[in-house]
């Protein structure tokens, strides 16, 4: 059967600052995704929140992020790397759930970057059949990635009852988002106190519980404003603030901006750089 592109999603590659164009809270603000990530560090450290955990990370790294997986970044002033992002609809070969790996065999270090070079080629270029070999590509990384993995975690010990823990709350925060459950809903929901939740998410993501649901809120809000035209009592209503006011004093107190100061800040960004 012919290969019909129509059937996936546009894969990209980009370079790493394409993560943040409006600001580093993009990435570091805990959020989630609805296609996936593959984080390509070359050189530079930081820290990823990823899979209720937090992790240092330095050169040559890989960072796998599932859609629908909490996650944040800190990229050190030297960071440099790509991108993958891989729409939902588009099939790969990448594992089930997060996670990083660092690779320091130099061989497997230029198959990868080989292996990003010939998709930054096919995606600037645009050849016959560049789809598919923007998918080709992608596969082969995954799959170089996956064996690396899983020779890596014949060695690693099974999750803690606090690693699960710390993992069962991030899962709800995502998947009952729209529910706009408190913290303490999701301490009943998962059979532990709000005490015990807070406590074991600091020590296993270095965030509180009620931080972590913090932040989820100040991304979405952040993103809406500069993405979307709403006024600000609809942004307010669809994130579950009782009033407009409310909403506004949440940015407020986390940013040092008001809703309507940030949406200009990014239009007047946006004319500067068309």
């Amino acid at each position: 059967m012919p290969f019909d592109p129509t059937h996936i999603g546009e894969i990209t590659v980009a370079p790493l600052s394409q993560l943040t164009p409006d600001g580093s809270w993009q990435v570091e603000l805990a959020h989630d995704l609805t296609e996936s990530l593959l984080i390509w560090i070359t050189r530079g450290q930081g820290r990823v929140f990823l899979n209720g955990q937090q992790r240092g990370f330095g050169p040559n790294s890989a960072i796998f992020v599932p859609a629908g997986t909490l996650w944040s970044l800190e990229l050190g002033r030297q960071c440099i790397g790509q991108v993958m992002t891989i729409p939902a609809s588009t099939p790969m070969d990448f594992p089930d759930s997060a996670d990083t790996l660092r690779i320091p065999d130099a061989q497997d270090q230029a198959v990868i970057n080989s292996m990003f070079q010939a998709m930054q080629a096919e995606q600037q270029d645009r050849p016959a059949l560049w789809y598919r070999a923007m998918q080709a590509h992608g596969t082969l990384i995954a799959i170089h990635v996956r064996r690396l993995m899983a020779a890596r975690n014949s060695t690693v010990r099974k999750p803690t009852a606090a690693q699960r823990l710390a993992q069962g709350y991030c899962g709800r925060i995502v998947e009952c988002y729209a529910q706009h459950a408190s913290m303490a809903d999701h301490a009943a929901a998962l059979n532990v106190t709000p005490t015990h939740l807070t406590r074991v998410c600091k020590s296993e993501t270095g965030k509180t519980a009620g931080a972590l649901l913090t932040e989820r809120q100040l991304h979405a809000a952040r993103s809406l404003l500069i993405t979307s035209e709403l006024p600000m009592r609809d942004i307010a209503a669809t994130l579950g603030f009782g009033s407009a006011a409310y909403f506004t004093r949440f940015i407020t107190q986390h940013t040092g901006e008001t809703p309507s100061r940030l949406r200009k800040q990014a239009r007047d960004k946006l004319k500067r750089s068309a």
